[in-house]
């Protein structure tokens, strides 16, 4: 992988070395929908204490404005202990201790959230998938700044909210960063710069290949809807599967540079390896050709088995070159390098999102507004997972307009999650050819 692919709980490690000679700066202006208790400085709500969000928010600590966190929420208080101390941690390391001040401000439950939202400036939402739309929504209610992580939804209700709520902040003039953090990378800022090159797009290849992430084991008195949160990867509900969750790093790079989104899929996917109960009903290959307009095709390849040929890349090709997402260049046919990036000059794109964000927002600038062409990417890695659990060929408009929704309509731990397994322990997994959408 390269250097955008880093985890940013990994990120924690590192910020603390890099932020000691950062000095606290005062605001220069107010944003429409900016509320501030204090005149110089940001505050920020952290919601979802996992690795993601615990590095977010060391990240969103470590820019150059006066910024504090105030408040945190997680399902779980464990969780929520463990960031405090990764993120305190990271934070004498650097210098910075006084910019955490979240005191009794802790929320745990379904529905601390709203409370913490309530307390800040700004948010950090990092939760499992699932619950992105409902935060997002809760966030620009309450006229608060956003970064979010990406995916933004797992399945096609979750998108129209959104889209609609993205709508909702252009209008409040809020800013929006999402976490598809390939757009703050100084090499494909440089490569989309370039595309021209490459002339025009006329297919791609894309890949997310690995080994697959951590499996947590039932624990004695656990609840379903505690197992399933504690597992959220595994369930759709939450996690959309690895090729919404992960993979739509890749994809949504074909849509940026293509300039559009696309019209239908169709494919193939299964569970070939990765077939245990502990894997809950998601895939472990998804392979998917998009088809766009004009007639492009996208082939999406995404797998999570051990010991296979691993890549995390982006190919484009174009009527006269291609580009090497991963090497950082575009060629002509004959192999002559037409733009390569120095990459002595990358950067860090997990913190230039926050540094930019939080620099926006000191300055009282609206020049964000990711929501939009995150929610779509989104929609574009759903519209793949529908077409590799069916084996149809899946249309964008009858996939986004269908209200299809995974969501439960309770949520406590006591409740039951929209999937549950049999006696064995096993869970449904669709399957293709047998499993029908919108027919």
């Amino acid at each position: 992988m390269n250097q955008s692919d880093q985890s940013r709980r990994d990120f924690v490690k590192t910020t603390s070395l890099l932020t000691g000679g950062l000095l606290a700066a005062p605001l220069f202006g107010r944003s429409q929908g900016f509320q501030s208790g204090v005149a110089d400085t940001i505050k920020v709500a952290l919601i979802g204490c996992g690795g993601r969000g615990t590095g977010a928010a060391v990240q969103a600590l470590s820019t150059k404005q006066n910024v504090q966190l105030v408040a945190m929420a997680d399902a779980f208080s464990d969780r929520l202990e463990s960031s405090v101390k990764e993120i305190t941690e990271a934070l004498q390391q650097s210098g910075n201790a006084s910019r955490f001040n979240v005191g009794d401000a802790k929320f745990v439950g379904f529905d601390g959230y709203q409370k913490a939202i309530a307390l800040a400036d700004v948010v950090i939402l990092a939760t499992p998938p699932g619950f992105r739309p409902i935060h997002f929504e809760e966030a620009v209610k309450q006229n608060k700044h956003v970064f979010m992580e990406k995916p933004v939804a797992t399945d096609p209700a979750g998108i129209q909210k959104v889209l609609a709520v993205a709508e909702e902040a252009k209008k409040k003039k809020l800013n929006v960063v999402t976490g598809l953090q390939r757009h703050y990378q100084n090499s494909y800022r440089a490569l989309y710069k370039n595309k021209a090159l490459m002339g025009d797009i006329v297919s791609g290849n894309v890949y997310w290949n690995n080994d697959g992430v951590w499996v947590r084991p039932r624990q004695k008195g656990q609840t379903e809807m505690e197992y399933q949160m504690r597992n959220w990867y595994y369930f759709n509900w939450l996690c959309g599967d690895h090729i919404n969750e992960q993979h739509v790093h890749n994809i949504d790079v074909f849509n940026w540079f293509k300039g559009g989104y696309p019209v239908r899929a169709k494919g193939t996917g299964g569970r070939e390896v990765r077939n245990g109960k502990e894997f809950g009903e998601i895939f472990d290959h998804h392979h998917v050709e998009y088809e766009y307009a004009d007639g492009t095709i996208l082939n999406s390849e995404c797998r999570h088995i051990k010991g296979t040929w691993a890549k995390v890349d982006e190919i484009l090709i174009g009527t006269k070159g291609k580009m090497l997402a991963g090497d950082a260049k575009i060629v002509d046919y004959k192999g002559k390098p037409l733009f390569v990036f120095d990459k002595k000059t990358e950067n860090n794109a997990y913190q230039t999102e926050h540094d930019e964000l939080f620099a926006a927002i000191a300055k009282g600038e609206y020049k964000f507004w990711d929501a939009e062409r995150t929610a779509k990417s989104t929609m574009t890695a759903i519209l793949g997972r529908l077409a590799t659990y069916s084996g149809q060929v899946i249309e964008w408009d009858t996939a986004l307009n269908s209200g299809m929704s995974l969501m439960p309509k309770e949520f406590s731990f006591d409740a039951t999650p929209p999937i549950t397994p049999d006696k064995d322990g096993m869970y449904p997994v669709a399957v293709p050819g047998v499993t029908r959408y919108f027919a």
